[in-house]
This record gives structure tokens, C-alpha cells and sequence, in this order.
């Protein structure tokens, strides 16, 4: 056999070797949180919470709405056409209009009155129906030069949504591969797992492993909005925001990868969990303003399309420029591919500094130091 033939015998066993290894460090990961009562417990939870928040949110108007009885005569039958939550009840003439109010069987009534701008007045024990009344007036002509303009409070609930998903997920799962990477030096299992594999693979996997849940788990908690918002009747989740979410899953799941690297590479720089704050809070806050000033910003078009570009707010600024219609159709491409590349070259950073330090002991090192570190 030719020494070029066993070079590339070899390679593809490095390889099968290499991939093998990463998916038993994934396997494992996996495993252990879903054996996990509390994680279980906290993700049943907020999936169930934000699905019956939703589905409640669509159900209170008509929980809360009550239908009026109105009599009506035959001008009036036509002038209460359409409007919601009257119940009409067809009368002869005014007389019976008035008996049917005076004993309280209605709550008011409409009836035909030449006096009237309107041609019909309203007849009340006491008080009439403010929907009544408010459908009834005379309002002037209404012109709207953009019905289809997003309404602010809208975007504002978008932005806080969406940026509250990756702020929770990344904080969430990024201090779980801290935590996991901390534990696991503590206790010195680390050394077992590296006499068998190499330190790289034991990064990609805890990376991939907490990519995979993130997800999972964002997946699971979108598929109880949208029963919720199917049962509810609530077309405003179920349409409007389609795109934008459309965008946000795969700038989510690159800028988790992202995150979930930078963590990694945190907790092999310190021995102990009461020294993990000191390497991780950087990371915490790289995620943090970004977010608030998506918020904050989330009506100034030119801070939003600058924060488009910033790894660390892109999966939230880009989606809410979709939803505003503010946003070239190649800009969301370009944002994608500079975070791609963002990501790339955290994971080689993060390499290197989990490979240099997840076997050291001692006091704590920075992140200068990590990178220095031969």
C-alpha cells in the first residue's frame, strides 16, 4: 500500500474519529440537562406560561365584552347594523320601544326621530350603552395616508419580545456551559474526559450540546404561542410577525453559537464557580447594552440600522426593521454574514483559550492572560 494511500486512510479516520467524539461529548451534555429536574421544571414552565399568556391575552376581550339588549324600530334596526355587541330586538313604534326600556327588558333603545342629525334617537332608563352612543355620533371624514404603518406600541412589545428570548436564552445556556465547565475542572473529571479526547472537541460539543436545547426549547415555547394565539383567534401573532421571526432564527442560532463559545472559554479560565463573574460578566454585558439599546432605540431609525450590524444585537434589530419595512432586502444578508464571520472568529478565540487554560489550577486567569498563555 502507497504512503499517500495510508495518509489518506488515516485522515478519514482522524476525521470519523473527531466526529464520533464531538457526538458523544453532545450526548452527554444533552443527557445530563435533561436529567435534570430543575431545568425540566423551568422550561415546562415558561412554555406553558407564555402559551396560556398568549392564548389568555386573545380570550379576554370576549371574556370581559357583554352584549346589550337595544330595542328598535325600523330606522333604527338599520342604524345598529354592525355594531358589535348589540343584541337588537325589533319593535312596532316608539310606544313599544318605551315599555320595553321602562320594564327594564332592554337597555336602551333606537328609535326613529326627525329631530335627530342622525334620523334616530337613543331611549334610556338611565343610562345608554357608551358603545351605543359612540357608534351612533356623528364623526367627521377620516383619511388615513398609511393604514398599513406598524403601531409603536407594537414594535416597542416586537423588540422587547424577541430580545428577551436571546437575552434569557444566551444568559440562560451560556452560564450552563460555564457552570458545566467549572464543575467539571472542580471535580477534575475534566482530565478523564481530555485523556480521551482533546480539548477542542470538548468545546464544540458543550457548544453544539446548549445550541441544540436553546433552540429546542425556543422551538417549543413557539409552538405554544402560536396554539395559543390558533385558539385565541389571535391573527396578530399568527401573521404579522411570520417574517420577522423567519430572520431571527438564524441570527439566533449563529449568535448563540457565538455567545455559547465566548462562555466556554470564561469558565476554563477559572477554578472555581465564585470566580466565574469575573471572566464572564465582559461577556454578560456585550449582550446586555446591545439589547437595552435596541429598546431604548427602537424608533430611531438610523440607531437601529447601525445596530443591525453589531453581532451582539443584530437577531433583534434586523427582525424589528423587517417588521417596520425599514430595511433594504440585502441588509438583512449582510448583517447575517458579519455575524457569521463574528462567530468564526470567536470560536477560534474561544479555542485557543479553552485549550491553553481548561487545565489550569489556581487563581483565576484574564482574559490578556488566556490569549498570552503558550
Amino acid at each position: 500500500m502507497s504512503t499517500e494511500t495510508l495518509t489518506r486512510t488515516d485522515s478519514a479516520a482522524n476525521r470519523a474519529g473527531f466526529t464520533t467524539a464531538i457526538g458523544l461529548v453532545i450526548e452527554r451534555e444533552i443527557m445530563v440537562r435533561l436529567k435534570s429536574k430543575a431545568f425540566m421544571i423551568s422550561t415546562i414552565l415558561s412554555i406553558v406560561i407564555l402559551g396560556a399568556l398568549v392564548g389568555v391575552s386573545g380570550a379576554l376581550p370576549s371574556l370581559f365584552s357583554s352584549t346589550d339588549k337595544v330595542a328598535v324600530t325600523s330606522a333604527g334596526a338599520e342604524a345598529v347594523k354592525g355594531i358589535e355587541d348589540i343584541e337588537p330586538v325589533v319593535v312596532d313604534d316608539v310606544d313599544e320601544a318605551k315599555a320595553l326600556v321602562s320594564s327594564e327588558k332592554v337597555d336602551a333603545a333606537v328609535v326613529d326621530s326627525e329631530d335627530s342629525p342622525t334620523g334616530v334617537a337613543i331611549l334610556s332608563l338611565r343610562s345608554a350603552p357608551e358603545s351605543l352612543i359612540g357608534s351612533l355620533s356623528l364623526t367627521p371624514e377620516v383619511e388615513l395616508l398609511d393604514p398599513d404603518a406598524p403601531d409603536p406600541a407594537l414594535t416597542y412589545f416586537i423588540g422587547l419580545g424577541l430580545g428577551l428570548v436571546f437575552f434569557m436564552a444566551a444568559m440562560t445556556f451560556g452560564n450552563t456551559i460555564a457552570s458545566s465547565v467549572v464543575e467539571e475542572k472542580q471535580s477534575r473529571i475534566v482530565e478523564i474526559l481530555l485523556a480521551s479526547t482533546s480539548a477542542r472537541v470538548l468545546m464544540f460539543g458543550k457548544v453544539i450540546a446548549c445550541t441544540i436545547l436553546a433552540f429546542a426549547q425556543i422551538g417549543l415555547t413557539a409552538v405554544a404561542v402560536l396554539a395559543g394565539a390558533a385558539v385565541s383567534g389571535n391573527d396578530l401573532v399568527l401573521g404579522k410577525v411570520a417574517e420577522p421571526i423567519a430572520w431571527f432564527v438564524p441570527l439566533f442560532i449563529i449568535g448563540f453559537v457565538m455567545v455559547a463559545a465566548l462562555y466556554a472559554a470564561a469558565a476554563s479560565m477559572v477554578s472555581r464557580t465564585e470566580d466565574l463573574p469575573s471572566t464572564s460578566t465582559p461577556i454578560m454585558m456585550l449582550i446586555f447594552l446591545p439589547y437595552m439599546a435596541v429598546i431604548i432605540f427602537s424608533s430611531n431609525e438610523t440607531v437601529m440600522g447601525v445596530l443591525s450590524y453589531i453581532p451582539f444585537s443584530a437577531a433583534v434589530a434586523v427582525p424589528m426593521r423587517v417588521f417596520l419595512g425599514t430595511i433594504a432586502w440585502w441588509e438583512p444578508l449582510v448583517s447575517l454574514l458579519i455575524l457569521a464571520a463574528t462567530t468564526l472568529l470567536a470560536l477560534l478565540v474561544a479555542t485557543r483559550i479553552f485549550e491553553r487554560s481548561i487545565l489550569q489550577s489556581g487563581p483565576k486567569l484574564s482574559w490578556g492572560q488566556a490569549l498570552r498563555r503558550r
